[in-house]
């Protein structure tokens, strides 16, 4: 069943925390679905679906439910991507609309590692009981170094450089700037993102995204109760999502998941990346968007140095915007997870709601795009291309 056109984006919020000290996890997951049921102008008693990822505290979404007081909830999902999950969610809560089981579906993240890690809480937990953990922890691998490999690779198979790669903090900054609520506001320079401080050979400090507590919710509805409502809503043209792996130690580091998701979404929305007026994209650290991009087709593979050089991803200046918000790289990460907010930003786009220093003119047709997991290793990529009332 496809998705293209049955249900809408009426409802975001992003929490303006980027720490928690004084709120509980359940908490800001609260006040995320009131602020996002507030824009979209209906109440928690309109909600018949809740979908949530793995930052939810309980056993699910059903501690949470009850929590929130949703008490009409008829269909819930818990798929759990990382960082990706909640563009699968807009995907499973646009197919769960379209197949009659839900009108009114809530979707929220909450994170709060900053005040975690203050309290002296684990940041994160891996599970040793994962089949790869016997295989792959005594090499030692970390976020850092895992991603770090693959920019190594990228480097030595393509000629890509760090100047290349500093480009795409650069423009995060420049959008940031303009962001009120971004964890780092000053613009930089590429020089400023050679100089930082080596963190894994070849990132530095600047190509790693911020960690931010907080989080973001989205209200996705039928086009029945879209047209009950006031607020401007934006239409989910097509999705995709994908896993990628080390397929039993035949690794290639240059290229993500988003090779499947991607088409799958343009091929379900009916549009190219050329019909692309402005792309969120997973901005764990720089290498992310250069192979993303590489691999939704904004250019050929090997080419996202060139591309995302001189402005190129900069609103008003290059041929694709990015992360106008400021995105992880500048912006927030909540939790760890920055699927939501690639969402979220894309929606504001859509609306001609983002800053007016950065939003993109006649922004019809927008792409969120999420990388859950590593980069390095195993990971689930999710797409999602909205549009106008028009597109």
């Amino acid at each position: 069943m496809g998705i293209n056109g049955k249900s809408y984006i009426v409802g975001i919020y992003e929490h303006p925390c980027r720490a928690a000290l004084d709120k509980t996890l359940p908490q800001l997951h609260a006040e995320i679905a009131k602020g996002a049921l507030a824009d979209a102008g209906l109440s928690k008693d309109d909600v018949d679906a809740y979908f949530c990822a793995g930052d939810a505290p309980g056993l699910g979404p059903i501690n949470m439910i009850e929590y929130m007081g949703l008490n009409n909830v008829r269909h819930m999902d818990s798929t759990e991507t990382g960082g990706s999950s909640y563009i699968v969610h807009v995907n499973h809560a646009a197919q769960a609309i379209a197949a009659g089981h839900c009108n009114v579906a809530l979707i929220t993240l909450a994170g709060r590692p900053v005040a975690d890690a203050k309290e002296g809480k684990p940041v994160r937990y891996y599970n040793q009981q994962a089949p790869d953990f016997p295989f792959e922890m005594p090499y030692g691998p970390n976020v850092t170094n895992m991603y770090a490999m693959c920019a190594m690779r990228h480097m030595y198979e393509y000629g890509t450089t760090s100047e290349q790669l500093a480009w795409i903090k650069v423009a995060a900054s420049h959008h940031a700037q303009y962001n009120e609520h971004a964890r780092l506001r000053d613009v930089v320079t590429v020089e400023d993102v050679v100089n930082s401080p080596m963190i894994a050979d070849p990132l530095h400090r600047l190509d790693c995204c911020v960690i931010t507590d907080g989080g973001g919710g989205i209200v996705m509805v039928s086009p029945e109760v879209a047209k009950s409502l006031k607020r401007t809503r934006v239409k989910v043209l097509g999705a995709g999502e994908a896993p990628k792996h080390l397929a039993a130690g035949q690794v290639d580091l240059t290229y993500s998941g988003a090779r499947w998701s991607g088409p799958k979404a343009f091929a379900e929305a009916g549009v190219t990346p050329a019909d692309i007026k402005y792309a969120s994209v997973y901005d764990s650290f720089t290498i992310t968007v250069l192979e993303t991009l590489e691999d939704l087709g904004f250019c050929k593979k090997g080419e996202g140095g060139k591309f995302v050089s001189d402005g190129n991803l900069i609103s008003g200046v290059g041929k694709l915007p990015f992360n106008t918000d400021g995105g992880g790289l500048c912006n927030n990460h909540p939790g760890n997870r920055g699927g939501m907010t690639k969402v979220l930003e894309a929606v504001r786009q859509v609306r001609g709601e983002a800053h007016p220093k950065v939003q993109v003119r006649n922004c019809d047709i927008a792409l969120a795009h999420g990388t859950g997991g590593l980069l390095g290793s195993r990971m689930g990529s999710a797409t999602v291309i909205l549009g106008n009332e028009a597109a």
